[in-house]
């Protein structure tokens, strides 16, 4: 005797024909610390999610009981701030882990597709000056518009003859290069390069280098520690500080630097996707570098609604490769380094 057996379609339950929604999970249903603690954000940033990408969400197509776009961002959100497919976040809302899988990718890209919505430099004269005043406020650096850094974020291995992802702790990563203001915001983020490149490669290959470069941003800079090489637009420490003006300026410079220390440990503990404790992402690195970018664009977004970016509890994010050796880092730049000494001389010593 046969045995009739039913095959779940998941693109039947993400558009459906006819588009009817599958509304299996209420917001209004559950309390705003059941949503906290699920999915780590207020019902009011949720529904503010559903607005702003609602249309991409909800694609019409020739099939029916489609998952709504509020559930698909619910399901997105109990992925990048848990780092995995539990079932019981599925069950909670009400659908199976295959289709958890698919929501996390539709929500992901349509983040990924607003993201110079929400990730940018200031646009005009008034701002930039205002990101400078609260640098300087912070530990009297003068000129800074953004403090720059490199994180690692573990994925599967992409193939086994493909080194280029292997980082020097021997594991498949992607190093990711971002810039952020003194509130922890994020102004440049690329999430696409490998994780055998040193960070002074990955920002001389970077956009943002080009950017400064061709000279975007004048008579401003941004802070980077010793793995980068000093440039005119980009301000280092002294490796070894001799006078009491070197030593002030390193002070400063590590005070303000800091700043994006305590970002990437606020990301990695919001966004538990990223921190390596659930294990690598298991992408490929295109998709692992849209989940890394969209987390990001979540957490500005977290900043425009006056969410606190340091309210997270601070854990650490993956165990970083060991730092480079600083010595070959400083810089053949005469001009950039005339700037470095100029600017210690005038406000440090």
């Amino acid at each position: 005797m046969a045995i009739p057996i039913t095959v779940l379609d998941c693109d039947l339950l993400l558009y459906g024909r006819g588009h009817r929604t599958l509304d299996r999970f209420k917001l209004d249903d559950v309390t705003d610390e059941y949503l906290m603690s699920m999915y780590g954000f207020p019902r009011q940033f949720i529904y503010y999610l559903v607005e702003l990408l609602g249309a991409s969400l909800s694609r019409p197509t020739q099939r029916s009981r489609a998952i709504s776009p509020e559930t698909q961002i619910l399901a997105a959100l109990g992925f990048y701030t848990s780092g995995s497919f539990q079932t019981r976040m599925g069950d909670a809302i009400g659908i199976s882990q295959a289709s958890m899988s698919r929501c996390v990718a539709n929500v992901t890209e349509a983040l990924v597709e607003r993201a110079t919505q929400f990730i940018r430099f200031p646009a005009d004269e008034a701002s930039m000056q205002a990101v400078k005043d609260e640098f300087y406020g912070l530990a009297g650096m003068p000129g800074v518009i953004g403090v720059v850094d490199c994180i690692h974020v573990a994925i599967k291995a992409p193939n086994a003859e493909d080194l280029s992802y292997v980082n020097r702790k021997g594991l498949h990563s992607l190093n990711c290069l971002m810039v952020c203001d003194i509130r922890g915001a994020l102004m440049t983020v690329e999430t696409n390069w490998p994780g055998s490149l040193q960070d002074y490669a990955v920002l001389q290959q970077s956009s943002l280098s080009s950017q400064f470069e061709a000279g975007m941003h004048k008579d401003s800079w941004l802070l980077g520690d010793n793995s980068f090489f000093l440039r005119t637009w980009l301000m280092t420490p002294l490796h070894i500080p001799e006078t009491p003006a070197e030593y002030r300026y390193n002070m400063a410079h590590s005070a303000t630097h800091s700043v994006i220390e305590k970002t990437f440990r606020t990301l990695c503990s919001r966004f538990r996707c990223l921190d390596g404790s659930k294990g690598a992402l298991q992408y490929s690195p295109e998709k692992s570098s849209h989940i890394i970018l969209a987390c990001c664009v979540l957490h500005n977004i977290s900043l425009e609604h006056g969410m606190d970016v340091w309210s997270s509890p601070m854990t650490g994010p993956m165990e970083q490769p060991p730092e480079e050796e600083y010595e070959h880092m400083e810089s053949l730049d005469l001009e950039a380094d005339r700037m470095r000494q100029e600017l210690m001389l005038t406000h440090f010593s």
